[in-house]
């Protein structure tokens, strides 16, 4: 195995592991959006923040360690500040 190998290995592990974490986000924006005509939990909003919070500090050391391209970095967390720039929308609407 070369070096340029490993390295391809290690990139595309640390996107696959990027990928899942946003996924797992992802889904607790789906929970929340299908829960919001019942119940609304500020609680939940601050898991949320305090989620993508840590997630783009997640995007922006696999960037900086040469792991993930700058660009596909930007573009899984454009992504999911999206979904939850919608879920907030939501939740404005119905207040």
């Amino acid at each position: 195995m070369t070096s340029s190998d490993l390295q391809e290995q290690l990139n595309m592990k640390a996107l696959s592991l990027l990928q899942e974490d946003a996924d797992k986000i992802e889904k607790l924006i789906e929970v929340q959006m299908e829960n919001l005509a019942t119940r609304y939990c500020p609680l939940y909003e601050e898991v949320l923040d305090t989620q993508m919070f840590g997630f783009s500090k997640e995007v922006d050391f696999a960037v900086r360690a040469g792991l993930v391209n700058p660009l596909v970095g930007k573009q899984i967390l454009s992504k999911l500040e999206r979904t939850l720039a919608l879920l907030y929308e939501a939740l404005n609407t119905k207040e």
